[in-house]
């Protein structure tokens, strides 16, 4: 029988939106705070969104503009924070040195943390702020973010997590599979990270749009590319501290995959019987014609993956933003697209150890699109080593001598009294030295 292994739990929330080209908007903070859905707050919050650029041709085939992404960033930040009476004093967090929109957070708090720009590069605030105050100051950190055109993914953490627990290889990669297969209007953006002993994959994607017949070949395909093209490379730094496993380098090499996004598979329906069935909220008979789960059912696509049951209306396409009506049918408007209605938006797993506790949509106008969110329990396995900055602190704190070595002569009495008030003693030290070790950490 075999060492047993420590485990701990996670809850994750995963959600996917398509917000139509439109920028943030302070407005906005209240649909964020629905589908957030902070009332029961997550330990990681993992949000993938389409569309945060228009996807005209200027920003597919011209140069990568960071500042939506910055935008969103600052006010999912906002949210986050500011519910827990913590000013959100939020740094520039693009990468401003290479332009390219990627930001991943430096976890190990013997360092300084890396923040975008360098590590030599003053971190940008409205204001002159130390960046251990805007640490201090909040309760979710951004761990890693990524653009591509109008595909975005940032991941945020409960920061006494980040201390808690030992996260490493946090890594990104994209992949373009749009116009003539390498265009960055539709593909993914991805991020791969460790916690513990357990690897986490998150792909947020934005596949081919269409309801032709054959349209859901294209969107098997652009899978298969994202599985094919995306890749982790190792670096030096892998290896800097003991990890049993190597960091994977391929999705399919992580021990848990989440997989969501605009993924554009329709109803094989004609609009209206779908929109009878709509009517009457009958989803289960809706979901016989749903397209994702025959192409997965025909081995397809996703073959062994899962996904929560959809027990809410189709997300896609409303008629325009603040508008609660489907896009066409018999009273369609002059110029408007027929569209029948379909759950384009998911939210796929795969892997050991994690359970869905929910699966959802919102109800923001905000874009054609509906934003989707589940929550997850996921299992992590603990490392046999404890996390490199405990050993650190172990080293150095005093020791409590056995009774073997209490002064000779003494009676069992003084020997015990003598122990207890050196336990008290070693307790109090041992209290001061980790708080003064912290604070050097942080500050």
């Amino acid at each position: 029988m075999g060492p047993c292994k420590l485990t701990n739990e996670l809850r994750i929330f995963v959600g996917t939106w398509n917000v139509a080209g439109r920028s943030p908007i302070g407005s906005l903070a209240v649909d964020l705070d629905d589908w957030l859905n902070l009332k029961d707050a997550a330990d990681l919050y993992v949000l993938g969104f389409q569309e945060i650029v228009p996807l005209k041709t200027r920003t597919v085939v011209g140069a990568e503009d960071t500042t939506k992404a910055t935008n969103w960033n600052l006010l999912i930040g906002k949210i986050l924070n500011d519910k827990y009476g913590c000013p959100w004093l939020t740094p520039m967090m693009m990468n401003e040195a290479t332009g390219d929109g990627d930001y991943t957070r430096n976890t190990n708090l013997n360092r300084p943390m890396r923040f975008p720009g360098g590590d030599q590069t003053p971190i940008k605030f409205q204001g002159r702020i130390p960046a251990n105050r805007v640490m201090g100051g909040s309760r979710y950190v951004l761990l890693a973010s990524k653009k591509m055109v109008g595909v975005f993914i940032s991941v945020w953490i409960r920061r006494d997590l980040v201390r808690k627990y030992y996260i490493s290889n946090v890594k990104v990669c994209s992949v373009a599979c749009g116009i003539m297969g390498y265009l960055g209007n539709k593909g993914s953006v991805a991020v791969s990270m460790s916690i513990e002993g357990t690897s986490f994959c998150f792909v947020a994607a934005h596949l081919a749009s269409g309801e032709k017949k054959g349209d859901e070949r294209r969107r098997n395909h652009q899978v298969s590319e994202i599985f094919r093209r995306t890749f982790f490379a190792r670096s030096p730094k892998d290896d800097e501290y003991p990890n049993p496993h190597h960091p994977p380098l391929t999705i399919l090499g992580h021990d848990q995959i989440f997989w969501f996004g605009d993924l554009n598979y329709r109803l094989y329906l004609e609009d209206s019987f779908a929109r009878q069935l709509i009517k009457k909220q009958d989803w289960e008979a809706l979901q016989e014609f749903d397209q994702l789960r025959k192409e997965q059912e025909a081995g397809g696509v996703f073959q062994g993956w899962r996904e929560g049951n959809i027990e809410f209306a189709p997300t896609y396409k409303y008629s325009s933003s603040n508008c609660n009506r489907y896009s066409g049918g018999p009273l369609r408007r002059t110029g408007e697209k027929q569209r029948t209605p379909a759950w384009c938006d998911r939210i796929l797993w795969y892997g050991k150890g994690v359970r869905q506790l929910s699966y959802f949509r919102s109800e923001s106008k905000f874009s054609d699109h509906r934003p989707v969110s589940a929550q997850f329990l996921s299992h992590i396995d603990l490392l046999e080593t404890t996390n490199p900055r405990v050993i650190a602190l172990s080293k150095f704190l005093p020791s409590i001598p056995s009774p073997k070595q209490m002064v000779k002569g003494e009676t069992n009495e003084e020997s015990k009294s003598t122990l207890a008030a050196l336990m008290v003693k070693d307790r109090e030290e041992s209290a001061k030295f980790i708080e003064q070790r912290y604070r050097t950490i942080t500050e």
